[in-house]
């Protein structure tokens, strides 16, 4: 019988993946945007624990008997990424769960030819199912980033710290942007208008140069109102940049007005005349300003369902996905 000792460890290192793929799967249940996305990931961290089994199951039938220890250290090393990510934006969590899904379908294909080699048809289908397991889920990630990039919202939303941490980031790169980002850093964190958020919006408000009285003075009288006059403010200062930062912002919150939207008469519109103008929309800022619209007012799930997916298809477009 050929040597497996190799083969072995290939099934360890893939069970221990396996396990952080399903729990850190499970943690971004959470994070979903839509209910479909919700149930998708859902059963994602279900098929990898049944992934688990297959290979366990395999182990044992080579002699190699898993370890105890190993699924809880695979839930370990899931609640230890998922931690740390807290400490970066969402595109740089994602970036990790990809390479995670790459390290995954690598080893699955090194595992394959490793099977054919030593002639374990068993395992040899075991790694195909990997592979092709480990390919959708690539792809998938690869999407999700993709409706990233081109500034819609992606299926997963980020934690309140991955969106305060990733306005600090394009806050350091992008100091021409201070004033909006500072009002966006401090605004998007916050679920509730207490006083001591609010002293922390005028202190930054306070700091900016252009057109701080005009918002130090509406931020009284409510968030969107204040941004909406901010807007105003700097477009007629001729602050076309700054006015642009926070027309991103306003669509981010869902703080547009439904005349602002690129639907023209969007508020009178059925949920299902709403879906079918959706799907004509070609720019991925219009379809997040209608998700971000939906999510905040009416909340219909068609609506968001459809716009996600309509996006996931402009995603799919931009990195050659068919």
């Amino acid at each position: 019988m050929a040597d497996t000792t190799v083969l072995t460890a290939q099934l360890r290192a893939l069970m221990l993946l396996t396990q952080t793929e399903e729990q850190v799967a499970r943690t971004r249940v959470a994070q979903a945007r839509t209910e479909a996305v919700r149930r998708e990931l859902t059963q994602n961290a279900d098929n990898a624990a049944s992934r688990t089994e297959a290979i366990t199951a395999q182990l044992r039938e080579l002699g190699g008997v898993p370890d105890v220890v190993t699924p809880a250290l695979g839930r370990l090393g899931a609640i230890v990424k998922a931690t740390v990510e807290q400490a970066g934006p969402l595109d740089e969590a994602l970036l990790g769960d990809l390479a995670l899904e790459h390290q995954l379908l690598d080893r699955a294909t090194y595992l394959k030819v490793l099977a054919q080699t030593a002639e374990l048809p068993r395992v040899v289908r075991l790694a195909e199912r990997l592979v092709t397991a480990h390919t959708a889920t690539v792809e998938w990630l690869t999407v999700v980033l993709a409706e990233t990039a081109l500034g819609g919202p992606a299926a997963l939303k980020a934690t309140p710290l991955q969106r305060v941490t990733g306005g600090a980031t394009r806050l350091a790169s992008m100091p021409a942007r201070y004033v909006a980002d500072s009002v966006n850093k401090v605004i998007d964190s916050t679920s509730q208008a207490t006083d001591a958020v609010q002293a922390k919006v005028d202190a930054a408000a306070a700091r900016a140069t252009t057109f701080a009285g005009a918002v130090r003075e509406s931020l009284a009288v409510g968030r969107d109102a204040s941004l909406q006059k901010g807007e105003k403010v700097a477009r007629r200062e001729g602050e076309r940049e700054v006015a642009e930062t926070i027309h991103e912002t306003r669509t981010e919150l869902g703080a547009l007005d439904a005349a602002e939207l690129p639907i023209a008469g969007y508020d009178a519109l059925t949920g299902a005349d709403a879906v079918k103008a959706v799907k004509e929309l070609t720019a991925a800022g219009d379809i997040e300003a209608v998700i971000r619209f939906e999510e905040t007012h009416k909340d219909r799930t068609s609506v968001v369902s459809a716009a996600q997916t309509r996006l996931a298809a402009l995603a799919k477009e931009a990195v050659g996905i068919s």
